[in-house]
């Protein structure tokens, strides 16, 4: 049975409350439910955090434990060598996600560091990106 992790950046623990007509109006909590029953054979990790530095940890964490990981970096995709360094330090396959399609939105949006190091990258499919990512690390190996 495979092990994958879902890591979420900041502000994504505001899911369903902020910026719904982007974003969406269900949680990030509720949707986790849903996805654990659409993989029933798979072990779903969920870790959120609107700190680099605990999303680091965790990466570092989860890289060396599991068989994938599903990350949205959020405001952190456009800003941080320090993600996307850990991202290529760890051997578990990464899989960036983002909600909204990042490279239609604002110019400085449209820069990715994480991309960089991912596996795979998934934008604009709202939360189903995640059932998207998830698929491809359980095809990969």
């Amino acid at each position: 049975m495979k092990s994958i992790a879902i890591i979420n950046g900041p502000n994504l623990n505001l899911l369903g409350k902020r910026e719904t007509k982007i974003y969406g109006t269900k949680s990030f909590e509720d949707f986790f439910i849903e996805l654990r029953a659409l993989f029933p054979k798979t072990i779903l990790h969920y870790y959120q955090s609107n700190h680099e530095g605990f999303l680091i940890d965790k990466l570092q964490e989860f890289g060396f434990e599991l068989d994938g990981i599903v990350f949205n970096p959020g405001g952190y995709t456009h800003t941080s060598i320090a993600l996307m360094d850990t991202v290529k330090a760890i051997p578990a396959p990464v899989v960036e996600v983002h909600i909204s399609d990042i490279y239609d939105r604002e110019d400085f949006r449209k820069h990715s560091y994480v991309n960089l190091a991912a596996a795979h990258s998934i934008v604009g499919q709202g939360l189903d990106g995640y059932r998207s990512a998830i698929e491809y690390l359980l095809k990969k190996d």
